[in-house]
């Protein structure tokens, strides 16, 4: 059952934040068919609550943040193939300029998004976007979708490696740190989803993600109230009949079908410049609310709307979870990686038909609530 619509009125807000201060909400599941997850459109009212009140982008965001050892963002750029002077910044080649924030109202839709459904593919303690060509320098990650991203992952040899994900087309890396119970590796079990999102209020602005582009959303070394408070925060931690948690939930029933889940969105405005950046952070920023409005548009500074990723993890664990920690810390330092290797008329055709198309796709490109509208991917999620 769709939660809450993503554009929402000041008293929606105001009731967001009640009730995350209150700890309380809805029914979550482990599993999610579109027609029972969540409405699309990018930002949750609790979202939207902290960029009106915080003004959030992704530099306000991550301000102040100390380097860690083990996972140092802005100390960790050395030369790889496609940084050779170990600068940090990829250019976009060919950059995007020319563009404005748009502040267009399309017809009223309630969803705009498709899922892409990716396996756990391995565990390694690499990351390749943080410390490229430094094979174990990372804690350890769980990494979904292409199945040779390492420390040595270049756009280049993700495009040829396989992947996990329904659609043979997305050869993307996914990555999160490892969750553990006790020094067991808890890892998520079957297709995760994933979801590409609108998250602005115009949704036909939405392009498809320049190949290569990659970043880092949220940090490890955030604080609990960081994390709870950050843009990207969308219910927390949840078990059972706990929600917005920012430590494991330690009322987690103990029955087979329930489940350690989480949902954590990413920064969709782009500056049209880089592929990455030192922090691997700013050259992404959250969408901010219009003044005088309830529309959520990209700043100036980051005009170019792309899809808003959302992960929603599911870890087979349940109980006890006293002992529960992430690699990179305690439950509050959860955060995770994307980078982009999508074939690109595939991405295309998904961005088109189902958020530009403003339908509630599964990874095909299908609506089912929509049948007549087709779908984008054939029965074995390609291109027809």
């Amino acid at each position: 059952m769709a939660r809450r619509s993503k554009i929402v009125s000041s008293t929606l807000i105001a009731g967001a934040l009640l009730l995350t201060s209150l700890g309380l909400g809805g029914i979550a599941m482990s599993a999610e068919t579109p027609a029972a997850k969540s409405a699309g459109g990018g930002v949750t009212a609790v979202h939207a609550a902290h960029a009106a009140q915080a003004g959030h982008t992704a530099h306000a965001a991550h301000a102040g943040h100390t380097a860690h050892a083990g996972h140092a963002m802005a100390a960790s750029s050395a030369a790889s193939p496609e940084d050779p002077d170990g600068d940090g910044y990829i250019p976009a080649n060919p950059p995007v300029t020319g563009v404005t924030p748009s502040t267009k109202e399309p017809p009223h839709r309630y969803f705009h998004e498709f899922q892409a459904n990716c396996s756990v593919s391995h565990t390694k303690a690499d990351d390749p976007i943080v410390y490229p060509q430094r094979p174990g320098a990372s804690h350890d990650h769980t990494f979904m979708g292409n199945t040779t991203t390492d420390a040595a992952s270049t756009t280049a040899s993700l495009d040829a490696g396989r992947t996990t994900c329904k659609a043979p087309g997305d050869k993307s890396g996914y990555w999160m740190p490892t969750l553990f119970k006790g020094d067991k590796p808890v890892l998520p079990t079957g297709p995760q989803t994933i979801y590409y999102k609108a998250g602005v209020t115009d949704y036909t602005s939405v392009r498809p993600f320049p190949k290569g582009l990659r970043f880092v959303v949220g940090d490890p070394t955030q604080t609990a109230e960081q994390f709870r408070r950050h843009p990207g925060f969308v219910e927390g931690w949840e078990c059972g009949d706990s929600y917005f948690n920012v430590e494991f939930p330690k009322d987690c029933p103990s029955r087979p079908e329930v489940q350690l889940n989480i949902r954590f969105q990413a920064p969709s405005c782009w500056d049209g410049k880089y592929l990455d950046t030192p922090d691997h952070r700013s050259h992404m920023a959250y969408p901010v609310v219009n003044p005088g409005t309830n529309n959520n548009v990209c700043p100036a500074d980051h005009p170019v709307a792309l899809p808003m990723v959302e992960y929603k993890m599911a870890f087979p664990v349940n109980g006890d979870l006293s002992r529960a920690r992430l690699a990179s810390g305690p439950s509050w330092s959860f955060h995770y990686d994307f980078f982009n290797a999508w074939d690109a008329p595939t991405l295309k055709a998904l961005v088109d038909h189902c958020v530009v198309g403003a339908l509630q796709c599964d990874a095909r490109g299908y609506d089912q609530t929509h049948p007549e509208a087709g779908a984008a991917l054939d029965e074995n999620y390609e291109l027809p």
